[in-house]
């Protein structure tokens, strides 16, 4: 059998790993992100502001991502995404509308959890396909 291909992926355009994991992992014709969180890349601070705010940077954290790939988020297949409050899902799914527009949206669920790295209220990660 071929051995399959994987690579780690890492863009200065998107927020480091803050642990021992790589911000992507790029395998056979799969792109694995790991979970984002509201981190301005450029100051490595968590960004205040209101669960709106903070779910359209992780999404643009994630395009960032996704463009040193050669992808776009209409390559995404699935994603699942982490609240801190369950409140916030109607806010999260109006940015997540915005954002989400083309081709076929991907699978997801969404998850209330009691904590969340750096104390924030959102983290999605998310599985692209970069097919042939």
């Amino acid at each position: 059998m071929p051995k399959k291909e994987k690579s780690r992926i890492e863009t200065k355009e998107a927020p480091s790993a803050i642990g021992p994991y790589s911000q992507a992992v790029l395998a056979g014709d799969f792109l694995f992100i790991s979970g984002q969180i509201p981190i301005d890349p450029e100051t490595g601070e968590v960004v205040k502001g209101d669960i709106k705010d903070q779910t359209h940077l992780v999404i643009e954290n994630i395009e960032k991502i996704l463009s040193s790939c050669g992808l776009g988020l209409k390559d995404i297949v699935k994603s699942e995404v982490f609240l801190k409050n369950m409140d916030d899902f109607t806010s999260v799914n109006e940015v997540y509308s915005e954002k989400f527009t083309a081709g076929i949206k991907p699978a997801r669920y969404v998850v209330e959890v009691s904590r969340l790295p750096k104390d924030v209220n959102i983290e999605i990660s998310c599985t692209a396909y970069k097919g042939s």
